[in-house]
């Protein structure tokens, strides 16, 4: 079958045929994949920057970690699953041992394993995860729609650490993937949000399109300008998801006393911060990454009840076999979400 491997320790990726995978083991089940999202860490691990060293003891693996399709097979023990199931998959893997996992904190299990980073994932025909990890999807969900699942759940638990309520001001920085629709999952819990970029006119218009209220792109003004032209003044939540440490500088100034910055978005720099400033700002630094298993359930929900809306997310829809133009378009910030389609009866539908 053909897959997009990560195999050296350097830029890009390998589009290559491969044996499909020997029937699922114990708990586990095969998936024959429809539709899989390239994401940023995806981007990451394709161009090898600082922080996706951990991948190196497990290459060559498969990327791929968004992604939706059918039950193909199962292992032994699986009941709750069975073949033609339509499932997602949150691709966090817990060791079961340790004392997260023992308190049900399966996202805080720091010898956790990432479908497609630590083992094979979803940019291939088929893939072999853990039945317990799989989601079984609304019979009318489109497959290419669940696919969202994975990161719109990474930003529902973001919006859930800022602990935004209605009426909250709300500062979402980086307008890609996953910062609309952490601006998206505020808005419908009643916030007042901006979303802001840098020379991000592409993806601000999908905002938009997606009912977003209030954007703004950065290249011609401060966001502390742009945070009080939209929301009326300071921000009570500023929401990070660029990847960018001057992003949480900017944010933070723009951020009232005692208010919560999240950080989202992952960094190959470091922080400079004003310590006194800080504490005597009272202001709160919190950091946001993967999900929960509540979070991914929500997912699923806003996915079955806004499945027309966020329908737009989906920008590029590209065959497996052009993988490499897919993350050309991903690293170009000119799409929002590119999927990847495996399967030959889905790769008709070329750019929507």
């Amino acid at each position: 079958m053909l897959a997009l491997r990560k195999a050296t320790a350097a830029f890009g990726a390998d589009l290559v045929h491969v044996d499909a995978p020997p029937g699922p083991g114990a708990g586990r089940v095969t998936i024959a994949v429809a539709a899989a999202g390239i994401c940023g860490s995806d981007i990451h691990a394709f161009e090898w920057t600082p922080g996706y060293g951990f991948m190196s003891p497990f290459m060559p693996v498969t990327l791929g970690h968004e992604f939706a399709g059918t039950v193909r097979a199962v292992g032994d023990g699986v009941t709750a699953l069975a073949v033609g199931d339509r499932v997602t998959c949150w691709p966090t893997v817990p060791c079961g041992a340790c004392s997260a996992c023992a308190a049900d904190r399966p996202q805080d299990c720091q010898s956790r394993r990432i479908v497609g980073l630590h083992a094979d994932g979803a940019f291939a025909e088929q893939v072999v995860v853990p039945a317990a990890n799989c989601r079984r999807l609304p019979d009318d969900m489109p497959l290419a729609i669940a696919a969202l699942a994975e990161p719109l759940a990474v930003a529902v638990n973001a919006v859930d650490v800022a602990e935004v309520g209605s009426g909250d001001r709300v500062a979402v920085l980086g307008p890609g993937p996953i910062g609309l629709c952490i601006a998206f999952v505020a808005q419908l819990r009643g916030a007042v949000v901006l979303l802001a970029g840098l020379d991000d006119a592409a993806r601000l218009d999908v905002a938009r399109r997606i009912g977003i209220g209030e954007t703004a792109d950065l290249t011609s003004g401060s966001l502390e300008a742009a945070i009080r032209n939209a929301l009326g003044g300071e921000a009570d939540r500023v929401i990070e998801a660029t990847g960018s440490a001057r992003s949480v500088v900017e944010g933070l100034a723009a951020l009232r006393s005692g208010g919560v910055l999240v950080v989202a978005g992952i960094h190959s720099g470091s922080l400079d911060l004003d310590l006194t400033s800080f504490v005597r700002s009272k202001k709160q630094l919190r950091a946001a990454h993967d999900t929960t298993a509540r979070a991914f359930d929500e997912a699923i929900r806003l996915l079955a009840a806004h499945a027309g809306t966020l329908d737009a997310l989906i920008t590029h829809r590209r065959p497996l076999a052009e993988a490499q133009a897919g993350f050309d378009l991903a690293r170009s910030r000119q799409a929002m979400k590119v999927l990847l389609l495996p399967e030959a009866a889905e790769t008709r539908g070329g750019e929507r």
